[in-house]
């Protein structure tokens, strides 16, 4: 049951929370999960961040370029006002947005909406990514992913950076950032 919480009455609200590391495949269950919910005649609204441009500027798309409409949203209040009319609420690359984002996707399940929101859990340093643990502890369904081990082939739950830079938000995909198992992980030293 734990991807689809089909038993529940429409009326009711619920957080499913989609985490994991880089290239795990956190955006494209969401997307599977967005298009099953317009397959059953639900309104569906997407939003991603603003900061995140990778791929498109009105999608969602994932690394392997499945892709699906999005409102793109520059903080976490302005969700509410596009959620008004949807019965599921999709939020991608929420690690993204600030704490404000508890308070909505709460808000938003107590008014009776499924939420659906996929985000990195860790950061490039292993490190919980907030807002991700904040949500994991409201959300009654959790779904952790993971990528494959570049150096191991085995399962990867760490986003090792490639790059020199101590940002803790550095936008980027394959050429930033390579799956790694804990045994591989080298996190970033920041000066």
């Amino acid at each position: 049951m734990a991807n689809e919480p089909h038993l529940l009455p429409l009326e009711t609200g619920w957080i499913e929370v989609i985490c994991g590391g880089m290239f795990s495949g956190k955006t494209e269950e969401l997307i599977r999960r967005a298009n099953r919910a317009k397959i059953a005649g639900q309104q569906v609204v997407v939003v991603k961040p603003k900061i995140d441009n990778r791929y498109s500027e009105d999608e969602v798309v994932s690394h392997d370029k499945k892709a699906i409409p999005s409102v793109v949203v520059s903080n976490a209040d302005q969700i509410i006002l596009l959620a008004s009319d949807a019965h599921v609420i999709c939020i991608d690359e929420a690690q993204f947005f600030d704490l404000s984002l508890l308070d909505v996707v709460n808000y938003l399940a107590n008014s009776g909406k499924r939420i659906i929101i996929a985000g990195l859990d860790m950061d490039f340093q292993g490190k919980p990514f907030e807002p991700i643990p904040q949500l994991l502890a409201v959300a009654e369904f959790i779904t952790k992913l993971h990528a494959v081990c570049m150096d191991s082939g085995a399962m990867a739950s760490f986003s090792e950076r490639l790059t020199e830079n101590d940002s803790k938000v550095l936008i980027g995909a394959k050429e930033s950032y390579l799956p790694k198992s804990r045994a591989h992980f080298k996190p970033y030293k920041t000066k």
